[in-house]
């Protein structure tokens, strides 16, 4: 194991690098987050507190990264992109940040947003095309195509991705709505309302941190289902 490391411009900010990654010298990089094998944060990106960057994962400078996120293997992220805090990216999805790329043509002051909103997962080798925005908690089912913006809770799937569904926080399908339109989510008891198109939990600000009961899974997906 690598003792942990520092930034120049941060040197009481202690954050875990394996001895295979490169952390080039202006990267932001805050407390407690760890860099596993032959990743690649280059100068310029910004980095939050606790984030878990797996194997062979790049970050491009100009990105922006919130805290508690978690990037599994294979996954490059490119200038363009902010992502918020508590975001999962799944194995080999895929960002881009140029709509019609082409190597003739340089538009790198061309790059577009993505925002991919707090709590939003993504699932292994599905593809963000640039310029969305992935609303808080929503969920894209693993081999996605998602090429429009993005409710909050809400679950795609397919390609071109469509909706299917909503997802609760904790990642549960929702269904079942009550005389009052109000669904529940079978790990937490968490209440969620559509209104106007907008589905909202009912008993905690989307903002708003997991109590820490309620942070730790104890049952599995298909459990819960059944």
């Amino acid at each position: 194991m690598t003792e942990p490391s520092t930034t120049n411009h941060q040197p009481a900010t202690l954050f875990f690098k394996h001895e295979s990654a490169y952390v080039d010298e202006g990267a932001e990089i805050g407390a407690g987050t760890k860099i596993w094998h032959f990743s690649h944060i280059m100068k310029g990106a910004e980095i939050g507190e606790r984030c878990v960057f797996g194997q062979n994962v790049n970050i491009d400078g100009g990105v922006v990264v919130g805290t508690n996120v978690k990037v599994q293997n294979n996954v490059s992220i490119y200038t363009g992109t902010v992502i918020e805090d508590d975001v999962f990216l799944g194995p080999s999805c895929v960002l881009t940040n140029v709509t019609n790329p082409r190597s003739q043509v340089n538009r790198h002051s061309l790059y577009e947003k993505t925002l991919i909103r707090r709590g939003a997962t993504i699932g292994a080798n599905a593809t963000i095309v640039c310029g969305v925005t992935l609303g808080r908690y929503c969920f894209v089912a693993a081999g996605s195509v998602v090429t429009k913006d993005l409710p909050d809770y809400a679950l795609v799937m397919g390609n071109p991705a469509r909706q299917k569904g909503w997802m609760s926080r904790h990642g549960h399908l929702l269904k079942n709505p009550d005389a009052a339109g109000v669904m529940i989510c079978p790990e937490s008891g968490f209440r969620y309302r559509l209104a106007d198109g907008a589905l909202r939990c009912l008993d905690l600000d989307e903002e708003s941190p997991l109590p820490p009961e309620l942070s730790m899974g104890t049952q599995s997906y298909d459990a819960l289902k059944r």
